[in-house]
């Protein structure tokens, strides 16, 4: 996926009207109407939400007879996945690098900070 395909489809996913309709339609197939009917909004503005979605790559649209049903296309999301996951992947090598220097620090610093206990001493 190319990085301006990519930003498109982040750029999509920001508004949450549109992450809404992406919601429902992991669910399944749904008209422009039924789309529309949780939001406070016109069929024309979901359909405007839905060509974003579509320029996108999210969503996608048939002829079935007078409808015209979208759907989500989950192989995007695979894509997004797997750039995600490239970078949580560096970031948890880093904090198991900063873990390892800290437990070392730790270790170092141990027999400097402990007193010795002396007998009869209460705990």
């Amino acid at each position: 996926m190319a990085e301006d395909e990519l930003s498109r489809v982040f750029a999509a996913l920001a508004d949450p009207t549109r992450r809404g309709i992406v919601a429902r339609l992991a669910v399944g197939d749904a008209g422009v109407v039924e789309l529309a009917e949780p939001y406070d909004v016109s069929v024309q503005a979901v359909s405007k939400h839905l060509k974003v979605l579509e320029d996108a790559g999210l969503v996608s649209r048939s002829r079935d007879a007078q409808r015209r049903p979208c759907h989500l296309e989950a192989e995007v999301f695979d894509l997004m996945t797997k750039w995600i996951e490239r970078y949580r992947r560096e970031a948890e090598e880093r904090f198991t690098r900063l873990d390892a220097v800290l437990a070392d620090m730790e270790a170092e610093e141990a027999p400097e900070t402990q007193e010795p206990r002396r007998k009869g001493a209460a705990s």
